[in-house]
């Protein structure tokens, strides 16, 4: 932020944008007390960030103006959330404090702002203070306070998704690595957040934001061909619609149509993970149906979807396999709908989604509109899900044995996860975490199951423990009177509960676990070239979060802190040092700095990058896009740095794959061109045929991504070849 006098332009930009806020405001206020009440607001967050401004240079008041907007225009809030909005940096950012915005709007609004404030203190503390194992899970900390107050106002989280949106809008003013860093933790934390929550158009943007920076020449090339594609296909899309239209209207329906296609990262995710060109993204196109219940129908809303549906699927071929039902069965956020993929006359695959007003309300805004229905009477048979998911969070957060950052993964695990349904042997239904083990399964039953369990029955056949469960299983669990939980079952385990009753029962051996544990804690940090110290001691009893040694060492005998661990914790003192030098990527060697190539991704020069510096004055490079740099960003946002490749006569290794039509010539003609005509050595050539069709893959050392861009180019324009794209080795 930074003070200078507003000009005309700036009062003008603020009426303006003001204005615009009132207009999508006004119908959302129950009566005109409620709108004078956003207006003073309004006035009051104006006036106390007067001659403030952002580092793009504009009012800073215009930021609290747009989260508004989105708050109730994307979210749908009332009243309340939205002068929290307007008046949501004020405690933290100028002189007044909760108790003045309590005396002026009374205690609702100032509990709205209240957990805004907190939440944004723990980041800005994270931004001004220094590197040490403390601080190292000030990011944790900050998402940890933003989920305890879902099960006190759920408003506190929409508003605050609604200031990230903003904040990524804006992203391009902030320093790039601060860039990487917010980004990376919108990916690894906010936009699940925002997907559980149902709010999929908040989530959209901040996946579409992400992409652009993170990958731009994708994400431009992707924008590109949608917009070529669509030119093509609009008048095919449309005479797709008209039959649909007609029929329905014929059956007395009033409801409205829209045109929907993928967005870019949508089409790119799909690309990037199951390694497809553009031209094979199956669901590309969709049509969305939007209906009003006939209220005089003998029909439900429900069965009035079924008709639609019905008479929508005999107008065209259906694809049955991609057929969903979201309203016999909704999702865990909410989200209900029909959707079925048919064929068009034009020969195009066509999604079709079929969605009540409700439907499509909760499926845009989400828990906001769920809970709204819910308010007015209506009262869905999903409500109980999102419950239980509330009062399973607020489990994971209020326990002891959790560390700030092993609590991060938790939650990232738990709001990207989808549940299975299995069966007990009589045929009893339960729903269990995807990527549960029979063990798992186990202690859902019960605690004591659990701790005397030896093996399991999975569809009649004999299984380890370990075994993981899939939809549809029938379980039965094999227990002994003699048997009890063993310190490897943590390792495997995947539901917090039975990761709880585990550690649960070992506290009765804690004195040897403690010992073993004390006994591990000193050979791992002699390994590591140190002696045990009262101050090495500290540093990890602050990583933990915890008082008593005791514990640590209880933690460590379990196999809770692992090397991984001991490694992050002891690497932290060199952070501070390292961070002000120059991170330029040299071949020569010749820097204090040594530059590895992350191996997950194995990014060459030309690819958008990120470093994350380790304590051996080690920065570990990996593409922007990239999972794990998207894990490690989001949890030591303090170590990032952005190096910058320099001329370079170094050659780098990618994987190139390729599918096709198979004949006579094209292998030699593959090779040719690479090594005669770019003069390139390929390292590895892997293709196989079956009836005619090849698939395969070339290993080659390239100097930068503009060569291997000229030589995916070239392949393209052999003939016989359909798709080449480049591949993790």
């Amino acid at each position: 932020m930074s003070f200078s006098e507003f000009t005309q332009e700036d009062f003008s930009l603020i009426d303006k944008a003001y204005g615009s806020l009132m207009e999508v405001a006004r119908p959302r206020c129950r009566n005109e007390e409620e709108v004078q009440t956003v207006i003073k607001s309004f006035e009051f967050a104006n006036q106390a960030h007067k001659n403030v401004r952002r580092r793009s240079g504009e009012p800073y008041i215009l930021h609290p103006i747009e989260v508004a907007k989105i708050v109730v225009s994307e979210i749908g809030l009332g009243c309340k959330s939205i002068c929290a909005a307007l008046l949501h940096d004020v405690v933290e950012d100028t002189g007044y404090t909760v108790d003045d915005i309590r005396n002026l709007f009374g205690d609702k609004i100032a509990l709205l702002v209240d957990g805004l404030t907190k939440i944004k203190t723990v980041l800005d503390n994270e931004d001004r203070k220094g590197v040490t194992a403390s601080t190292e899970s000030l990011q944790a900390e900050n998402f940890k306070r933003i989920l305890l107050t879902l099960n006190d106002d759920v408003r506190v989280v929409l508003i605050k998704l609604a200031d990230r949106l903003h904040n990524c809008r804006t992203i391009e003013f902030m320093p790039e690595h601060k860039r990487d860093k917010i980004l990376s933790e919108t990916m690894f934390i906010f936009i699940p957040l925002a997907h559980r929550l149902g709010l999929y158009g908040v989530k959209s943007e901040m996946e579409n934001i992400w992409l652009k920076y993170k990958e731009p020449d994708a994400y431009r090339e992707i924008n590109e061909r949608i917009s070529k594609d669509i030119a093509t296909r609009s008048k095919d899309i449309d005479e797709f619609i008209l039959p649909i239209d007609k029929a329905l209207k014929d059956a007395g329906f009033t409801f409205t149509i829209k045109k929907r296609i993928k967005t870019p990262y949508s089409i790119w995710y799909k690309m990037h993970t199951k390694n497809v060109p553009f031209e094979q993204i199956f669901d590309l196109y969709a049509v969305r149906i939007i209906f009003e219940p006939m209220k005089d129908s003998p029909l439900s809303e429900r069965n009035q979807a079924y008709l639609i549906f019905a008479t929508v699927t005999s107008l065209y071929s259906e694809n049955t396999l991609r057929r969903r039902d979201w309203i016999s069965h909704p999702k865990n956020n909410g989200y209900e709908a029909l959707h079925c993929t048919l064929m068009s006359h034009a020969g195009v695959w066509m999604e079709v989604q079929i969605r009540s007003r409700r439907m499509d309300d909760i499926a845009e805004k989400g828990i906001a509109a769920h809970w709204a229905y819910k308010n007015d009477g209506y009262i869905s048979e999903n409500d109980s899900e999102m419950d239980k998911w509330l009062a399973q969070v607020q489990e994971i957060l209020l326990s002891k044995d959790v560390g700030t950052l092993e609590l991060l993964d938790i939650i990232h695990n738990d709001l990207v996860s989808s549940e299975i349904v299995v069966f007990t042997p009589k045929g009893e239904q339960k729903s269990i975490i995807n990527g549960a083990t029979a063990l798992d399964f186990a202690y859902l039953i019960h605690t004591d199951i659990g701790n005397s369990a030896i093996a399991a029955k999975v569809n009649m056949k004999l299984v380890p423990l370990s075994h993981v469960l899939r939809t549809g299983d029938q379980v039965e669990i094999i227990t002994a009177a003699n048997a009890t939980p063993k310190v490897e079952w943590l390792q495997f385990v995947h539901t917090r509960s039975a990761r709880n009753a585990i550690i649960d029962f070992f506290r009765g051996q804690k004195d040897n676990i403690s010992t073993r544990g004390e006994q591990i804690f000193d050979e791992r940090i002699r390994l590591m070239g140190l002696r045990s110290s009262k101050e090495i001691i500290r540093k990890f009893l602050d990583f933990c979060q915890i008082r008593d040694v005791d514990e640590l060492y209880f933690r460590v005998g379990l196999g809770i802190l692992g090397p991984e661990q001991f490694k992050t914790i002891i690497d932290e003192d060199s952070f501070n040092s390292a961070k002000n030098k120059k991170f330029v990527i040299k071949e020569n060697g010749d820097s204090d700095i040594k530059y590895v190539m992350a191996k997950c991704c194995n990014p060459i020069p030309g690819d958008p990058v990120v470093g994350f510096l380790s304590g051996d004055n080690t920065v570990v490079v990996h593409k922007k896009s990239c999972e794990t740099a998207q894990k490690l960003a989001s949890k030591y946002g303090n170590r990032v740095v952005i190096p910058q490749w320099t001329a370079n006569e170094k050659d780098y290794p990618i994987r190139i794959s390729l599918k096709g039509i198979d004949r006579i010539g094209l292998l030699s003609e593959i090779s040719s061109y690479i090594s005669k005509a770019l003069g390139i050595n390929m390292r590895n050539l892997q293709l196989t045929t079956d009836d005619g069709v090849f698939e395969g893959y070339i290993d080659l050392l390239v100097r930068d991504k503009s060569v291997m861009d000229s030589i995916v180019g070239g392949l393209k324009k052999i003939d016989g070849i359909q798709d080449v794209i480049r591949t993790d080795i």
